[in-house]
């Protein structure tokens, strides 16, 4: 996956996300709106077979790569404890 900069300014955001499924994006983008400076956060394609595009804005001047980071560490915080949890089950 390859991340292209788009649009960036102190409160908005524009990343292509090459070579990435929808399915990546989707999530990091609910996790995005938990966050509570973050006012709109979404995937954007034009059509399917294009790459896709995150689509983030804020509120109360926080960076939007900063809430972006946050959220992908989330993200990987959770597949790890899924990670956990399924071998555990293996060993079981």
């Amino acid at each position: 996956m390859k991340l292209k900069l788009l649009e960036l300014t102190d409160n908005k955001a524009r990343i292509l996300f090459e070579g990435a499924a929808n399915t990546y994006i989707d999530a990091l983008a609910v996790e995005l709106i938990h966050d509570p400076d973050v006012d709109v956060a979404q995937r954007r394609q034009a059509f399917r077979f294009t790459d896709p595009e995150l689509f983030v804005t804020m509120k109360n001047g926080r960076s939007p790569i900063l809430a972006i980071i946050d959220a992908a560490k989330r993200l990987s915080g959770y597949a790890g404890e899924l990670l956990g949890q399924m071998e555990a089950l293996e060993i079981a």
